[in-house]
């Protein structure tokens, strides 16, 4: 039995790739969640957050989205939930 506070977890981290959010990401991880990172603009950043992210073991994948225009983040739930399963934390 694994005594990391969210495996089996999917958790969406908003702003993912870089500062608070991606500590946030590395932390989730740690902790053994499947973390999705969304990024806005800087692609490069995402890459290497999911490279820090797999780095500690965990499953991890990017998803880019505007999250002030519904479409894109409902596209985005859509494809994380497809790819990583249902979204049980939401930062």
């Amino acid at each position: 039995m694994s005594n990391k506070e969210f495996a089996g977890k999917v958790a969406l981290v908003t702003g993912g790739s870089r500062g608070i959010g991606r500590a946030i990401c590395l932390a989730l991880a740690q902790q053994g969640a499947t973390v999705a990172i969304n990024y806005g603009a800087n692609q490069a950043a995402a890459e290497e957050t999911r490279q820090a992210v797999t780095a500690l073991g965990g499953r991890c994948e990017i998803y880019p989205a505007d999250v002030s225009d519904p479409e894109q983040v409902d596209a985005m739930v859509a494809a994380v939930e497809q790819q990583l399963g249902p979204v049980d934390l939401l930062v």
